[in-house]
Formats: structure tokens, C-alpha cells, sequence
């Protein structure tokens, strides 16, 4: 029972009691207060109270005590209060953490209106409630509502605490952040280097807020295809971490598990296979088989083995991270949804294109009803089911849908974002397989420009855009602009992800092939 129900405190010596914890958290939280200082030196983290309810299996419990202990703070003081504020913030972070975007968002504006009205809006509470309110919107895909939060956040940050503030470089690395789902990768990867330096020579080279702008940093790297500057990275973040915090620590976890995904991205499955094993075998142990971070695990290795061709692992492994993510997570939750989806991939991979589509269906319509047609991961599942149909070769439908998607990605992201350029090379492969080959070159040119002047020459996008139109001039005979197309991409796939990638063995067959029509 809430200590608030004990109808034998007065009213009046509870508000003392309480102002008495309040005044302590504050004066304890101030820039110049013991755990801002001890927070500083890494000596103490804030707790992550929803996974740690998650941890617990907690979370509908203290859903519901929240709300109650809510209810009774509005009846002894009102919704304004301190506490009503707090506990409303931990409320809205489990409904962020449950993918309840909906519900997250209601409850930080109300968060955020009212420490704006009452306790200013350059008080810590007040910028971390906004800060709250843009992970939301991000969430959601509205990244441009997100970053305008964001810049807020970090320039008031600057002026009040200034620019080496541990909450500043915060802001400033989940800025960076927006700016890497935007795909404005050179914006990211600046902010993320100023963030750091900054943290190298304030906090230190093994402060566990150093080691994860090293990591963001990384994935900065990575995202661009840049995988040998990840690799070294994430390497270096992978020793410092199993020294300073441990080979079970959550961070060393991941460092390990995003070192396996930039081998996993150069074609080095079993190095890939390996680190991946070892990360979801110590989660399992740590964490337990039901907890999120075991289960995204499960299905990295499952992408690992589909990689291999190793379906009947990978169809396995899938089963029974949607089994378990259905029980504790609940059907709408995104990772249900996007383990549905990889499910649906391994169909597909079979042949089983029934069963691929009416999976990827169910995932689309229920990302429709929860996340909103415009949403990355609705758009992404839109782009799936294009796939299957193209594969069936029911090609109007495919280019109906994925027309659709070109034009939401337009208007949402933008022509230069990576998903739209994605998009429409889809489009390109739509086109091709109907032998509307000058329809295809077109629009596959565009897109190989586009890519060439928005993500570099060396992209594996860009690499993918070049074969893609080597091909397509194949298909017209013409055979020299071919060649010396596909000898481009050769280069450049030798010297990026290297000559024993699936990719450039795949180049370098298809180039041999050509040669040695043209020398019959």
C-alpha cells in the first residue's frame, strides 16, 4: 500500500516530510552536488527504471502503481507537484520502453507543459522533460519535431551548465544521433567527434560516457560503410570495456555485439557468428532468455546464419524470439513486429512466398494502426512485401506499392535521404525484371548520381547503384560501357570491403563472364 494511503499522517507533516526529501534530492543533483559530482567521476549511474521493472518482470505492476501513487499525489498536493513530475516521467519511460508511443507522447507533453509553467524552462527537469519528449518523437519517425527539441535542449544546456557539461554533451550526442537517422551522416559524425574529445579530456579515456561516444561514433562509421574506422573503434572500445567494467557488464555486451555486426557487414560471418554467440550466451546467464537485450541477440544470430544460407537455424532461432516476444512484450511492441519481419525474410529466402507475404502483411497493417503509414519501420515493411510480390512475379502490384513508398519518402525524408534512394532502386528492379530496361537505367542513374554525391563513391549503396546499372547496360548489348562500369566497382569493392566479400566475388564472376563473351 502507497505510504500515501496511511490516512495516520497528517496531511501537513507529510508535505514537510516530503518538501524535506525533495529539498535533498535537489540539493543533491545540483551541478555542484554530490551525485552530479560522483555522476561526473563515473562512480554512480542513474538507474534505468524501466528495465529494470523489465528486468524484474515489473512492468505492468509498476504501470499500475504509478498511476495509483500519481492519483494520490494530485489529492494531497496537485498534478504540479515534484513528485507528481517525477513519477509522470517514469511513467511516460515505460510506456517509451513498451513502444507505447501514443501514450509516452500524451504523457511527456503534459510533463513538459507543466515544468515549463512552474519550474522554468531552464531548470534541469524541465530540459530533461523536453529531452524525453524528442526520443519520443524520434521513436516515431518524426525526427525534424525531434531536432527542434533537441537544439533546444542543448543550447540552453550550453548556456547554463556550459559546454563541457556532462548533460550538454549529452544533448549534443543525441542530437548527432537525429542527425545519423536523417542519414546527414557528416553532421553526425562531427558532433559525435566534438562530443568525444570533449569526454576524453574532462572525463577521461575509460569514463563509461567516453566509451559510449566512442561507440556512437563507431556506428556513425559503420552506417556510412566505413567499416575498417568502426572496426578499429569498436575494437578499442571492446578492451577498454572488459578491463574497467568487466566481461558481463551491459556495455561490454554491446561493445562486443556491435564489433560482430561490422563483420558481419564485411562478409566475416564466422568472426561475426562467433562474437555473437558469446554475447547472447552471457546475456542469457546475466540477463535471462526473456530479457530484450538477450533477445535481440538471438535474432542478430539468426541474421548471421540467414546470411550463411543456414535457414533452418535461422527459422528456428526467429520462432522463438516472436514466441517469447509475444508473451512479455505483446503483439504491437516494435521488436514483436520487426522479429515477425525477419521471420517473413527467411520465408522468402525459401521460397515460401505465401507464408512470407501474409506475415509481412500482418506486420505492415499492425505498423499502419500503431505507428502511422509514414513511420520508417511502415515504410520499411511496405518495401518488404514489394519484394515478395516482384519475386512472384505479380510486378503491377510491386509498382503500384512501392510508387506509394517513393512518394511518402519524398515527402517525409526527403530525395536525398538513404530509405528514399533505397526506394527507388527498388523501383529500378521492378522495371527490370519487366524488360523496361530505358525506364530502369533512367531512374538507377539517378539514384548511383545521388548516392556518388550524398554517401561517397566507396558507400556500399553507391556500390550497389554502380553494379545495378552495369547490368541494365548488359541487358542492352551494350558491352564496353558495361565492363568499364563493372571494372569501377570492382576497384572499389576490392579496396572497401575487401576481396573475399560475397559482393565483390559476385562482381568479379560476373566481370570475368562479360570479358570472356567479348573475347569469343
Amino acid at each position: 500500500m502507497s505510504i500515501l494511503h496511511d490516512h495516520s499522517i497528517e496531511s501537513t507533516d507529510l508535505q514537510r516530510q516530503i518538501q524535506l526529501i525533495v529539498n535533498g534530492i535537489e540539493k543533491a543533483s545540483n551541478r555542484n552536488g554530490l551525485f552530479s559530482i560522483l555522476d561526473r567521476q563515473g562512480t554512480v549511474q542513474y538507474i534505468d527504471l524501466p528495465q529494470y521493472y523489465r528486468e524484474k518482470n515489473l512492468l505492468d505492476r509498476a504501470e499500475v502503481n504509478y498511476k495509483l501513487e500519481i492519483q494520490s499525489i494530485k489529492k494531497v498536493f496537485d498534478q504540479s507537484h515534484i513528485l507528481c513530475l517525477f513519477l509522470k516521467h517514469s511513467l511516460e519511460s515505460i510506456y517509451r520502453y513498451q513502444g507505447r508511443w501514443k501514450e509516452a507522447e500524451e504523457l511527456g507533453v503534459q510533463v513538459m507543459e507543466t515544468s515549463l509553467r512552474v519550474l522554468g524552462e531552464e531548470h534541469p527537469d524541465t530540459l530533461t522533460s523536453i529531452a524525453n519528449l524528442a526520443s519520443t518523437y524520434s521513436s516515431q519517425g518524426r525526427w525534424k519535431e525531434a531536432e527542434g527539441l533537441k537544439v533546444q535542449v542543448m543550447e540552453t544546456r550550453k548556456r547554463v551548465l556550459g559546454e563541457e557539461y556532462p548533460d550538454t554533451l549529452t544533448s549534443m550526442a543525441k542530437l548527432a544521433s537525429i542527425y545519423r537517422d536523417q542519414g546527414r551522416w557528416k553532421e553526425a559524425e562531427e558532433l559525435g567527434v566534438q562530443v568525444m574529445e570533449t569526454r576524453k579530456r574532462v572525463l577521461g579515456e575509460e569514463h563509461p560516457y567516453t566509451l559510449t561516444s566512442i561507440t556512437n561514433l563507431a556506428s556513425t562509421y559503420r552506417i556510412q560503410g566505413r567499416w575498417k574506422e568502426a572496426e578499429k573503434l569498436q575494437v578499442q572500445m571492446r578492451e577498454t570495456s572488459l578491463r574497467v567494467l568487466g566481461e558481463e557488464h551491459p556495455q561490454t555486451l554491446t561493445s562486443i555485439a556491435d564489433l560482430a555486426s561490422t563483420y558481419w557487414n564485411q562478409g566475416l560471418w564466422k568472426e561475426a557468428e562467433k562474437l555473437e554467440v558469446q554475447v547472447m550466451e552471457t546475456r542469457k546467464r546475466v540477463l535471462g532468455q526473456e530479457h530484450l537485450s538477450t533477445l535481440i541477440s538471438i535474432t542478430n544470430l539468426a541474421l548471421i546464419y540467414r546470411s550463411q544460407g543456414r535457414l533452418k537455424e535461422a527459422e528456428k532461432l526467429e520462432v522463438q524470439v516472436i514466441e517469447t516476444s509475444l508473451r512479455v512484450l505483446g503483439e504491437e511492441h516494435p521488436h514483436t513486429l520487426t522479429s515477425i519481419a525477419n521471420l517473413a525474410s527467411t520465408n522468402w529466402n525459401q521460397g515460401r512466398w505465401k507464408e512470407a507475404e501474409k506475415l509481412e502483411v500482418q506486420v505492415m497493417e499492425t505498423r499502419k494502426r500503431v505507428l502511422g503509414e509514414e513511420h520508417p519501420d511502415t515504410l520499411g515493411s511496405m518495401a518488404n512485401l514489394v519484394s515478395i510480390c516482384r519475386n512472384q512475379g505479380r510486378w503491377k502490384e510491386a509498382e503500384k506499392l512501392q510508387v506509394q513508398v517513393i512518394e511518402i519518402s519524398l515527402r517525409v525524408l526527403g530525395e536525398e535521404h538513404p530509405h528514399t534512394l533505397t526506394s527507388k532502386a527498388n523501383l529500378v528492379s521492378t522495371y527490370w525484371n519487366q524488360g523496361r530496361l530505358k525506364e530502369a537505367e533512367k531512374l538507377e542513374l539517378q539514384v548511383m548520381e545521388t548516392r556518388k554525391r550524398v554517401l561517397g563513391e566507396e558507400h556500399p549503396d553507391t556500390l550497389s547503384s554502380m553494379n545495378n546499372v552495369a547490368f541494365t547496360l548488359k541487358s542492352q548489348s551494350r558491352n564496353e560501357e558495361a565492363i568499364s562500369l563493372m571494372k569501377r566497382c570492382l576497384e572499389l569493392l576490392e579496396q572497401v570491403p575487401g576481396p573475399k566479400h560475397p559482393n565483390t566475388k559476385s562482381s568479379l564472376e560476373a566481370l570475368r563472364g562479360w570479358q570472356d563473351e567479348e573475347e569469343k
